[in-house]
């Protein structure tokens, strides 16, 4: 019925979907992060260390490296959204 409170019961239902959700969604980007930070060190870090912070080539490598990385996530997401319509 209109204006008709929902249940304790199906309150706790949507609170535990969000939460699943939620931690589904911070895992992922996590995971994204973590392949992120390993492919642009892979690309951009000179080996072996030849001191203890990054070269100037190095940080504009990996800006460009982690810019280009978020188009594509960008992009693919769009993708997928338009699929899903």
């Amino acid at each position: 019925m209109p204006g008709e409170q929902p249940s304790e019961a199906e309150q706790n239902a949507v609170a535990a979907a969000a939460l699943t959700m939620a931690t589904t969604e911070l895992e992922y980007r996590v995971s994204l992060l973590n392949s992120m930070v390993a492919t642009c060190h892979d690309r951009c870090a000179a080996r072996p260390y030849k001191e203890g912070a990054l070269s100037v080539g190095e940080n504009s490598c990996i800006d460009r490296c982690a810019a280009k990385y978020w188009q594509v996530v960008a992009i693919v997401g769009q993708l997928l959204g338009a699929q899903n319509k």
